[in-house]
């Protein structure tokens, strides 16, 4: 039944609280509720957090929003890892009706005495109420009682004392809580940081220190051993995630050549998604790429350095995989007789066959748990999913918490390119982070869109990690913008969300498309080995691995820039010029911490404009100036509520500006 005070569409919650919403340590996130009652008396409501072990935090007093009508919010912190709730109490407050009744009738002179009367009474029984170590604030009580039934001063000044801020904030931290209705206790899943923030960075380990033949054109396959050698430079670059594509043995049946082609060499390698073959499935390794051994030597590097190792997990199979031979009933068999291979069409992947779960479930259940538990057991806490919008959503929700229940700390990220319910139900069954639409979104309207959607409108089902580019998608912006549209990708990805992803190339400014209209690759590294001379680019000036570096630097120093939740999106008057701000408490005796970003969007004009910034989310008043610091160029500026800009992509597309002090 609905409590006295009703309390009603509390948020966040996820299909009816039987999924958890999403939070992370460290990280505030918002509870909201519409909550009204009869008549015109006054309430008050919270927020009181619980902890995994079942301590009740302090409660949050919950503010009144302006828009809309009476809805209420409150933000809290979760402080461990697990599975936290929360309430939402509501109340009569008599308080706060007395304060409202006491404002209008004592200056009009309306039932004076009789309004002291009921205010002492209200105070006395809160200080019957308050903790005996409460000392201090019993005292401020004592004079506002006194003052109450001081018929010998002017009514005014008697008003004043009992609504002095020393009685106001005694009375919010013991309100008086008539008719109590709670609504609740509703599930929020905390997760360890790196769920939320993270620089990401791809690679394929066979196309990392591979050599090529200058006399046959032969390539021998880079090793984990090889591919440890680029680990000291991602590293360097301030990545904090080497994500690779599956290293399992692959296909030989009906294997792809070069560009997606049907036709391969004898020595064509092949895609590694295309998984499995004469030397095992999705709990082998390529032999090309070395042994187990080799494997936990390359994450233990990696750790030294530093840097998570993520691992592809592709829930499919090449014709000859084991399992095609073990268990063929986990694929679906055409009318023909044959397997059904992957299509998307027009794509078609001849090499990949596509797992039926609904052809002994039980089974692939377990066969896909013990896998990544094998893969868990060689120290990989990160699965990027490959397509898991072609699995079940059940299977997922089964998969996700058998891990959480024993391993907490592994994470997922799910690669959904599709439709937003499907998109939002993986991210509620469990995933814990998720590509988003990011590449497709550049006109100005089209990204402050997205930027308010995924920080306040879905951030409780999905976190976005937005990846500049992957092996599969080089969209045209990137395709014709030459360098400059490369810095603004970056810049907006780095600075907008805490998650974002780099796949190899993108710092050796690869724009080459299969065909025009295509976001393929030409010479694309899925079906081929590609061997990049990174620092003879650098050499040159031709890298822009400076300027990547530059920006994880800044995330790093900036804890505004590590949360989700908490950008506010600012008007230019240029439609290219897009302006938002970050803003986050600071640490433990340190002031906010707030940032602004000023990007061009047209890679290839200078723009000059003016901006419009809304001052109180910034925390300043509307008349402040302040001191804006660029990260990116060093130069430090005057600026206020409206501040002239120009922005030109051939030198610095972006201004990236810390807010220093008032001026």
């Amino acid at each position: 039944m609905v409590g006295r005070i009703p309390v009603m569409d509390v948020q966040p919650v996820v299909d009816l609280g039987r999924q958890s919403a999403k939070a992370t340590v460290g990280e505030p996130f918002p509870v909201s509720a519409t909550i009204f009652r009869e008549g015109h008396d006054k309430l008050g409501a919270e927020v009181v957090l619980i902890s995994p072990d079942g301590v009740r935090q302090a409660p949050v007093r919950m503010e009144k929003l302006v828009d809309p009508v009476d809805r209420h919010r409150a933000w809290v912190t979760p402080t461990t890892t697990g599975a936290w709730t929360f309430e939402v109490q509501a109340w009569s407050d008599p308080i706060a009706t007395w304060v409202h009744a006491a404002e209008i009738k004592v200056p009009a002179g309306i039932d004076v005495e009789l309004m002291f009367t009921e205010g002492r009474l209200l105070l006395e029984q809160v200080r019957s109420l308050l903790p005996r170590k409460a000392t201090a604030e019993a005292k401020v009580l004592a004079g506002a009682i006194k003052a109450a039934a001081d018929t010998t001063r002017p009514p005014e000044a008697r008003l004043a004392q009992l609504l002095a801020g020393d009685v106001s904030a005694v009375l919010a931290a013991y309100p008086l809580r008539e008719l109590l209705s709670v609504a609740g206790p509703y599930p929020a899943y905390a997760d360890r940081e790196r769920a939320l923030y993270g620089s990401w960075y791809e690679f394929f380990p066979r196309s990392e220190g591979a050599v090529q033949d200058p006399t046959t054109g032969a390539i021998t396959s880079g090793t984990f051993a090889t591919a440890a050698e680029r680990l000291d430079a991602v590293a360097a670059m301030g990545f904090d995630v080497l994500y690779m594509p599956p290293i399992h043995p692959i296909g030989e049946v009906n294997r792809k050549g070069p560009n997606n082609t049907l036709t391969p060499g004898p020595t064509d390698p092949g895609s590694p998604w295309a998984i499995g073959s004469k030397h095992g499935g999705h709990d082998a390794i390529h032999p090309e790429l070395g042994t187990f051994d080799d494997f936990d030597a390359f994450v233990a590097r990696a750790g030294e350095l530093g840097l998570e190792v993520a691992l592809d997990l592709a829930l499919q199979a090449a014709p000859d995989h084991p399992w095609v031979t073990s268990n063929p009933e986990w694929f679906t068999t055409r009318a023909d007789g044959t397997i059904a291979y992957a299509e998307n069409p027009p794509k078609k992947y001849q090499d990949i066959y596509p797992v039926n779960f609904d052809n002994d479930p039980r089974g692939i259940c377990r066969e896909v748990l013990r896998i990544v538990r094998l893969w868990m057991s060689h120290g990989v806490r990160i699965f990027r999913v490959d397509n898991p919008h072609t699995k079940p959503l059940q299977f997922w929700e089964w998969l996700l918490a058998e891990v959480r229940r024993t391993d907490p700390d592994v994470l997922f990220l799910s690669e959904a390119f599709t439709k937003p319910p499907m998109m939002h139900g993986l991210g509620s069954v469990g995933f814990h982070q998720s590509y988003t639409y990011f590449t497709w979104r550049t006109a100005k309207w089209e990204i402050e869109e997205y930027l308010r959607e995924v920080s306040s409108e879905s951030d409780h089902l999905m976190r976005p990690n937005f990846f500049v580019n992957t092996p599969d998608i080089l969209h045209e912006f990137l395709q014709y913008g030459g360098p400059a549209a490369f810095k603004i990708r970056a810049a907006l990805a780095a600075t907008s969300v805490p998650s974002w992803g780099v796949y190899a190339g993108y710092e050796l400014f690869e724009h080459v498309a299969l065909k025009p209209g295509s976001e393929e690759y030409l010479d694309t590294e899925k079906f081929q080995i590609r061997i990049r001379d990174w620092e003879g680019a650098e050499a040159a000036g031709r890298s822009l691995a400076p300027y990547l570096t530059r920006l994880n630097e800044i995330r790093r120093s900036h804890v505004s820039l590590q949360r989700l939740r908490n950008i506010t999106v600012h008007h230019a008057d240029d439609e290219n010029i897009l302006v938002f701000s970050k803003r986050a408490e600071g640490r433990a005796g340190e002031p906010d911490d707030t940032v602004i970003v000023v990007i061009n969007l047209d890679p290839h004009g200078t723009r000059e404009t003016t901006v419009h910034l809304d001052m109180p989310a910034l925390g300043l008043d509307w008349s402040d100036s302040f001191v804006v610091h660029d990260e990116i160029t060093g130069a430090d500026w005057t600026w206020g509520e409206h501040d002239y800009v120009r922005l030109d992509p051939g030198h610095e597309p972006a201004h990236v500006l810390t807010v220093r002090s008032p001026a």
